[in-house]
């Protein structure tokens, strides 16, 4: 189901919300947004739900036994899940790289780290580069800015990625 750029927006109103309500719980604690990478107007399908099913596992091996709350939402914008962990937040954003960093179809994962002003902690203030594009070795930032590469081509590396993520976990 394609969703409307109004829906997208108002997603991600609601999502800082929810995190905000989250921040006034986890005092002393670290809160992980975890979000799907899904390229196009449609935002949840069957690859979105494996790539996001993933995410989450990795998340609770990684963070294990440090989760107290955690939160899944499935939505026709997007998998959304939320995590408050008993770990310093600069220690969760490292652990939340290497993910993204290691896992096959860490590419796809949008975990982040959100800091007591709301403001998600970013991978500079721990020294590390930015994400590279799914496709090239620019920073990804400036693929989607300029429109590097089509819909065609992400969806097709898309595809790959979670079919060879399916073909070594089935």
């Amino acid at each position: 189901m394609e969703i409307t750029l109004d829906q997208l927006l108002h997603s991600r109103d609601e999502r800082h919300l929810r995190q905000q309500q989250l921040l006034n719980e986890a005092k002393g604690k670290s809160l992980v947004c975890l979000t799907v990478i899904m390229p196009g107007k449609v935002k949840r399908n069957s690859l979105s739900l494996t790539v996001a099913h993933a995410a989450v596992d990795a998340i609770r091996k990684s963070f294990a036994p440090s989760i107290t709350y955690s939160e899944e939402r499935d939505l026709p914008t997007g998998y959304e899940a939320y995590f408050i962990v008993d770990t310093d937040e600069k220690q969760a954003k490292q652990t939340v790289c290497s993910i993204e960093e290691e896992h096959l179809l860490g590419r796809l994962f949008d975990v982040d780290v959100i800091k007591q002003d709301g403001v998600p902690m970013s991978r500079t203030e721990l020294g590390l580069p930015q994400r590279r594009c799914l496709l090239c070795n620019n920073e990804a930032r400036y693929c989607m800015r300029n429109r590097t590469h089509s819909q065609a081509e992400l969806q097709a590396e898309i595809e790959r990625l979670v079919d060879e993520y399916r073909r070594h976990n089935n």
